[in-house]
């Protein structure tokens, strides 16, 4: 689907009026495509920390260029600043040192991450001081245009080997729509290692599951944990069979048709994987739906069926796939939220409602599962498919252009952060929450 508006935006008359009247100007991100490096440019590195010595190796294993310093003449791609050995609130002026002259010389759809510890592990002053970065990198999120993202990384001590996996999606343009999000690593347990024998590669031998996988977000999700090397497994209705064995059959995959919601679906889905497959690696719950009334106008079967789809179904395939050990060791469970699940919406009671179960389901399972296995979830906003295709033009333009990026995402973006949770790297990415919005305005 394209954004007419971004192309109107782009002509000469476009810019006249964007200037004059002071309208979005939303810039084309980069995404990323197979063979491209991960980052096109120089990552320049700041901060005195501990993982100072940890990032440059891991940027040149990752094929990363990175410098402690800016020659004249040359634009930054990045900027990675250690924040680790910020102890107080006076050190925080750090920040402004490292940032100030670098933000007027970085280069189109840039990416700048910090990193810093759990503000939880520590006390007093230092924690005062950790949990401020939040507010820097926001708002920093909102500020750096063009294009570009801000995120804050928190790296727990016993992790600080276990980060490739994220700086690699959040430095390159897999994480073109992800802005202004806070990420824990090795904050929930699970492994910290970093160990991936392909970076091209990092879910070769692995098998994923994803439901409703036919069309929209879940057949870009197939496609790219396909990509990466993972053998996909998709689940739809009957309704949707012809479209999903298709695509399965371009994917090299396997498939599996019910209705997610029918009572003895869990124990089918564990059977198929046990039967066919040897268990499964990955588990992405993004079937969905949405039955939109207000409340007053809401009848049972609309909020019954919303919440059986969108969370039930979810919770009780995942106890089934961990009580029956079909979620092999090291598994990955990543649910599909909702922007609706943490800022609510008009008319989403039911959907709001099921988004944050997803969310609630995160929370509960991060700290008792074992075995290496972790949990996280996406929470995308305003994605433009089919389905956003169909709301009103003044409805769409608004709910498009109330981010730091002005603009709607797309499935891809959904997707690429799915793959980073799955990826046999992400270990310590453990109970994570992260939106897919370009930092919509709403929510936190």
């Amino acid at each position: 689907m394209s954004d007419r508006y971004q192309g109107f935006a782009s002509t000469s008359i476009g810019q006249l009026l964007v200037k004059n009247l002071g309208l979005p100007n939303p810039t084309p991100l980069e995404r990323w495509s197979g063979g491209d490096v991960l980052v096109d440019g120089l990552v320049v590195l700041g901060g005195e920390g501990r993982l100072t010595e940890v990032l440059p190796r891991t940027l040149d294993g990752l094929g990363i260029a990175s410098a402690t310093t800016l020659e004249d003449g040359v634009r930054a791609k990045a900027l990675v600043f250690d924040a680790t050995g910020i102890t107080d609130t006076a050190g925080l002026v750090a920040l402004q040192e490292f940032f100030t002259p670098l933000m007027r010389r970085l280069e189109t759809c840039p990416r700048v991450v910090v990193i810093g510890t759990p503000p939880e592990q520590r006390t007093g002053s230092e924690r005062v001081a950790q949990r401020a970065l939040e507010g820097f990198t926001r708002s920093l999120g909102k500020e750096i245009g063009r294009g570009g993202t801000v995120q804050l990384v928190y790296v727990a001590p016993a992790a600080d080997g276990a980060v490739a996996s994220t700086l690699a999606f959040l430095l390159s343009p897999k994480s073109a729509y992800v802005s202004g999000q806070v990420v824990r690593i090795g904050a929930h347990g699970a492994s910290a290692t970093d160990e991936v024998a392909d970076w091209t590669r990092p879910l070769a031998g692995k098998v994923a599951l994803v439901t409703g996988a036919s069309r929209g977000i879940g057949e870009e999700i197939a496609r790219v944990l396909h990509r990466d090397g993972a053998t996909v497994v998709g689940v739809d209705v009957p309704q949707a069979a012809s479209e999903l064995q298709t695509l399965m059959t371009e994917l090299d995959g396997d498939h599996l048709v019910l209705d997610i919601t029918a009572k003895d679906a869990p124990q089918r889905i564990a059977h198929h994987l046990r039967e066919h497959h040897g268990g499964v690696d990955v588990v992405v719950h993004n079937a969905g739906i949405t039955r939109d009334k207000k409340l007053a106008n809401m009848a049972e079967d609309r909020w019954n069926s919303v919440i059986a789809v969108n969370l039930t179904a979810p919770e009780l395939i995942t106890r089934e796939l961990l009580d029956t050990g079909v979620l092999n060791a090291g598994g990955r469970i990543i649910g599909v939220a909702s922007i609706a699940g943490i800022a609510g919406n008009v008319g989403q009671t039911n959907y709001a409602t099921s988004k944050a179960g997803v969310i609630g389901l995160v929370e509960s399972l991060r700290d008792e599962l074992d075995d290496g296995i972790t949990v996280n979830a996406v929470a995308p906003g305003f994605i433009i498919t089919q389905m956003t295709a169909a709301v009103p033009f003044a409805t769409r333009e608004v709910g498009q252009r109330l981010n730091a990026m002005s603009q709607g995402g797309l499935p891809v973006d959904v997707a690429e952060t799915i793959a980073w949770f799955a990826s046999a790297g992400s270990g310590a990415v453990n109970g994570n929450v992260v939106r897919v919005c370009g930092q919509m305005m709403l929510g936190a």
